[in-house]
């Protein structure tokens, strides 16, 4: 008769269990649905680059959507990062070997936690020409799950990531093996 006691207290404590778990699941579930727009999956090779428009260092605008048919380099970064300032010189002599071939640079100066004004200066310091973005609110840096500095995605000509890298700095030979693959041969 004491197993049959001991199964009855099994039984009411897994039952009491359930319940307060379903409780728990039904008290904290999101009424409002917000979470569907807040959060995104990570980019992932192979699926297509999270689109951004953003203000350019010179005034301009920057537009993934638009360099639909180039390879492009995105590559977030800050001036305070060791790192990016160390990997800016090799970028930009990239950029300016293969950019006939059909490969653009977009550097995302991650402005929400940087300042404009350090970036300019560490930017005229180095004197490199490919664009720079501003992303001022971050929106781009959330969107590309922004969690090491910097941060790079090479995207192919039909807006996938083929290929991305974090931490840094990247060689000259690391951008070219990355962006020969996707350039092909031409």
């Amino acid at each position: 008769m004491r197993w049959l006691i001991e199964i009855r207290r099994f039984t009411a404590l897994v039952a009491a269990l359930i319940v307060l778990g379903g409780g728990w699941i039904f008290a904290t579930r999101d009424f409002t649905n917000r979470s569907a727009f807040t959060t995104s999956a990570a980019p992932q090779v192979g699926f297509a680059a999270p689109d951004f428009d953003l203000e350019a260092l010179d005034g301009g605008r920057i537009k993934l959507a638009e360099l639909r048919g180039k390879v492009v380099m995105v590559n977030l970064w800050a001036s305070w990062c060791a790192p990016c300032r160390a990997e800016m010189p090799a970028i930009d002599h990239i950029y300016q070997q293969y950019k006939a071939r059909g490969l653009e640079v977009v550097a995302i100066n991650t402005t929400f936690q940087d300042s404009e004004a350090e970036a300019r200066s560490f930017l005229a310091g180095l004197g490199v020409t490919f664009p720079v973005a501003l992303d001022r609110d971050g929106a781009a840096s959330k969107r590309y799950a922004l969690q090491a500095m910097p941060s790079t995605f090479f995207v192919a000509r039909d807006g996938t990531i083929g290929d991305m890298l974090f931490g840094g700095p990247m060689t000259e030979a690391l951008i070219v093996g990355k962006i020969e693959k996707l350039l092909g041969n031409e």
